[in-house]
């Protein structure tokens, strides 16, 4: 009986890593996840046990994608910006072909959330998508025709690292970010960024959740700190939708899982876009933390069926 194509898509996180085995029509065969070693050797050896044992859940031999909290710099073909950091500097998919003697294709863990969304997820049927990561940090993908959009230097979809837009003399100068500038989007929009902001505004050192809990229950100063959160996601999405007028933005990461965040960003997105209406369609995603490592599989193209 001969092996049925599949395709592998690989999610590496600093600290799990999970793996998942496609056959045709984007039908899940097997996952399987395991943690992340520390050092760059132990990684290697990790990710090739991964795909070896997904092949022989799978009952067969595929392709590789993966997606990793960095991207692979176009001048060097080396990891960069990514938090697992002893994989920075690495040509990581080079070697990793090595060991598994076949090409292996790697992207921006927030890319393949947004192409796994484009395809088979929130945004299936639209011809644009701006796939959104809000969680610790915060990140985009752009996805055209069935395609990830990487940009000329690697970084298209970076929205989070641009200045909110449109700021209040009290949001001036805003929060210090990692990267070293002042007041950019993933400062205010992140899950930390909103910690800060009801922790200044209230007094009360509660985590997001405790946030999220506390406004269901109409708590005025959680209520408060979620209302600012969405009017600012919506003003950092307004410069996204003016520039890229995406027909389907889809939102992941923790942050995505407040209630109802999909729609209040939608019914907000008018007072800010550029447009006498806005026909940009904002979604919660379909796949969840899935999303990730379902779209480092579709990094290759649908396999043959037979």
């Amino acid at each position: 009986m001969p092996e049925q194509p599949i395709r592998v898509g690989i999610d590496l996180g600093g600290t799990k890593i999970e793996g998942i085995a496609l056959g045709p029509g984007g039908v899940e065969l097997a996952r399987r996840r395991l943690s992340t070693p520390p050092g760059y050797a132990a990684t290697l050896d990790a990710l090739t046990g991964l795909v070896v044992d997904l092949e022989r859940d799978a009952g067969g031999r595929g392709t590789v994608g993966m997606g990793i909290p960095g991207t692979v710099s176009v001048g060097t073909g080396l990891v960069k910006n990514a938090n697992s950091t002893w994989l920075i500097g690495k040509p990581l998919d080079r070697d990793l072909a090595t060991k598994l003697d076949r090409p292996v294709r790697l992207a921006n863990d927030a890319n393949c959330f947004a192409l796994s969304e484009a395809v088979d997820g929130a945004g299936m049927g639209a011809r644009s998508v701006f796939g959104v990561i809000l969680g610790t940090g915060v990140g985009g993908g752009i996805v055209l025709d069935g395609r990830v959009v990487e940009g000329a230097n690697g970084i298209a979809g970076e929205w989070g690292h641009n200045p909110l837009p449109w700021p209040s003399d009290e949001e001036r100068p805003g929060p210090p970010c990692y990267c070293g500038k002042l007041g950019c989007i993933e400062t205010f929009l992140s899950g930390p960024g909103l910690h800060r902001d009801h922790l200044g505004a209230t007094g009360r050192d509660w985590t997001t959740r405790e946030i999220a809990r506390a406004a269901s229950r109409n708590d005025p100063g959680a209520s408060a700190a979620l209302g600012r959160y969405v009017d600012r996601l919506a003003r950092g999405l307004a410069t996204v939708i003016d520039i890229l007028d995406p027909e389907v933005v889809v939102l992941g990461g923790g942050m995505s899982n407040l209630n109802n965040l999909a729609g209040d960003v939608e019914v907000a997105l008018p007072a800010w876009v550029f447009s006498d209406e806005v026909r940009t369609r904002v979604r919660a995603n379909l796949h969840g933390d899935s999303s990730g490592v379902r779209g480092a599989a579709w990094l290759w193209p649908e396999p043959p069926n037979g």
